[in-house]
């Protein structure tokens, strides 16, 4: 082989030799200068922008995210939403704990860093499990689930309140929901007639038997003999025109008594034997229309006045003048049940003013009450019939009188004793039967009563009235609107269930006074029943009030 060609080949090898070296001494160097330069590049804004991925998880489920490079260092936002577990030095394990969002950040060696935005969301099986027992159930009504933003909503029309409320807890269990349903206009509420009977029955028998003896004292000392039980004949000896001769008076107790007196021996009797029967009847028949849950009440009576003291100040007692209804009242609430039963509270009462034993205050007479009054709640059927007040009392009240010696002495003895027997039967029942009740329909007669003397022809016969349908047009009996938002419906309940009864408002009047407590006496039953002429007068009324 020529030298020169040796030579020439030793030198090209020498030179790639050269070149290899070269570049393994340079290339890392290059390499590290990169790397510098692109972790300066991502420090930037627009580089960190880059660098943004994302990550989509489900609640329960996990991802793995990997990395060229080790990872040195991780942080996440939101530790409730997602947690991370490094299952090698380029490897994480990322948990879905919570839906939601928040961010994750690497830092990779070599001063690299990568930023992940992770969304956490429920899972699709759970949202449809739920979607699953709202149909079932809540079945053949229209209600949609639908699920954005971690939030439910509940949109369709359900059929009541009840409902609404069920589907509403049954979405409860994806988050709190928004509750957009519909109800359908509801029917008019039940309305309930309750008629209740008052039968009462109120019987007496009273007996007098005995003798009063005496002698008017002419030419002698006047005497008399009594039980002191029944009023003994009474006399007063007067002069006559101015002589000596006495004339004697006598006075009577009772005219119904046997009156007899025999001049010759000054001896006369006062036999008393009086029978007296008592019968009252009272049959009272109120009925009372009501909505269901809605309170109802009704008098036929009237209110009389009675005086109250106040308190006392500067030697002055301020009185009050209130009013106490009397007469046939009925008070009640009817709540018609899931079973179709009528539960009602109900307090019926029949009082009357009893003057006998009244009070008299300041020259005027306040009459006490007779009541007969039932409070109670029953439940029943609409048509069905309870007695909810029964009483049978028999009362026999008897009293003896007698003189201590003469009235031992046989069959003689009669004539010095005194028998009052007094009899007493009370029969009272209260009758209740509520009835499910719908209107009258415009083409059928109504309800009337009988009069018995025909009114004044004279005047107008037309009665005022608004005009009826043939006039105005027909009136729709559909509703406006064939469903209505279920806040609109409870804001309806809530009102009717938070109005105020309207009551009627008492007058008070101040009087001033010196207190008297002396004229606060029991008035004396008077024995010919007729009420004192000063008694506080009453008002009678006829009324019926009806919750709405």
């Amino acid at each position: 082989m020529n030298p020169r060609t040796v030579h020439r080949i030793i030198l090209a090898t020498l030179c790639v030799l050269a070149v290899c070296v070269a570049a393994a001494v340079l290339l890392p160097i290059i390499a590290h200068a990169q790397t510098a330069q692109a972790g300066a590049v991502m420090t930037e804004p627009q580089a960190a922008e880059m660098a943004v991925r994302h990550l989509a998880l489900t609640v329960g489920m996990s991802k793995i995210v990997e990395s060229p490079m080790n990872i040195q260092r991780a942080s996440v936002a939101l530790p409730d939403i997602i947690e991370f577990v490094a299952v090698s030095p380029n490897e994480l394990l990322i948990n879905g704990k919570k839906e939601g969002e928040t961010s994750l950040i690497l830092w990779a060696q070599g001063g690299g860093r990568v930023l992940f935005d992770v969304e956490v969301t429920s899972n699709p099986s759970k949202v449809d499990a739920v979607r699953r027992q709202l149909k079932d159930e809540l079945a053949g009504q229209d209600i949609d689930l639908f699920y954005e933003n971690n939030t439910p909503f509940l949109r369709g029309t359900v059929k009541d309140l009840t409902s609404a409320d069920r589907a509403v807890t049954i979405a409860t269990t994806l988050g709190k929901p928004v509750n957009l349903l519909n109800v359908t206009t509801p029917p008019p509420q039940t309305q309930v007639l309750l008629k209740v009977r008052f039968c009462d029955v109120d019987r007496e028998f009273s007996g007098e038997y005995g003798v009063n003896f005496f002698r008017n004292g002419t030419g002698a000392t006047g005497a008399a003999v009594s039980t002191s039980q029944f009023s003994p004949t009474s006399y007063s000896t007067s002069g006559a025109n101015g002589q000596s001769q006495s004339q004697t008076a006598f006075t009577l107790s009772n005219a119904l008594n046997l009156f007899l007196y025999n001049k010759s021996i000054d001896l006369g009797a006062l036999i008393n034997m009086l029978q007296t029967k008592n019968l009252l009847q009272i049959l009272a028949e109120p009925n009372l229309l009501a909505i269901d849950g809605k309170p109802a009440s009704f008098l036929a009576g009237g209110e009389f006045p009675f005086p109250t003291v106040g308190t006392v100040s500067g030697g002055a007692a301020q009185i009050s003048i209130s009013f106490r209804r009397f007469g046939v009242m009925i008070d009640f609430v009817p709540h018609v049940t899931s079973r179709g039963t009528i539960r009602l509270e109900v307090t019926p009462e029949v009082s009357t003013l009893d003057f006998a034993n009244g009070l008299t205050y300041q020259g005027f007479t306040v009459p006490a009450l007779s009541t007969r009054r039932v409070q109670t709640e029953v439940e029943l059927e609409s048509g069905q019939s309870f007695v909810i007040g029964g009483l049978l009392d028999n009362r026999v009240t008897e009293v003896l009188s007698k003189v201590p010696g003469l009235a031992a002495i046989p069959l003689f003895g009669k004539l010095f004793q005194s028998r009052s027997v007094q009899k007493n039967k009370t029969e009272l029942l209260v009758l209740v039967t509520p009835e499910i009740v719908r209107p009258i329909a415009a083409d059928q007669p109504v309800p009337s009563i009988g009069f018995p003397s025909p009114f004044m022809h004279e005047g107008g016969d037309t009665l005022p009235r608004t005009p009826g349908m043939d006039k105005t047009g027909p009136v729709p009996v559909t509703p406006p609107s064939p469903t209505v938002a279920v806040e609109t419906l409870v804001e309806e309940k809530n009102r009717d269930k938070n109005r105020a009864t309207t009551q009627p408002q008492l007058q008070l009047l101040g009087v001033p006074i010196n207190p008297a407590p002396s004229d606060m006496t029991q008035q004396a039953p008077a024995g010919n029943g007729n009420a004192n002429s000063s008694a506080a007068p009453a008002v009678s009324s006829g009324s019926g009030t009806t919750g709405k």
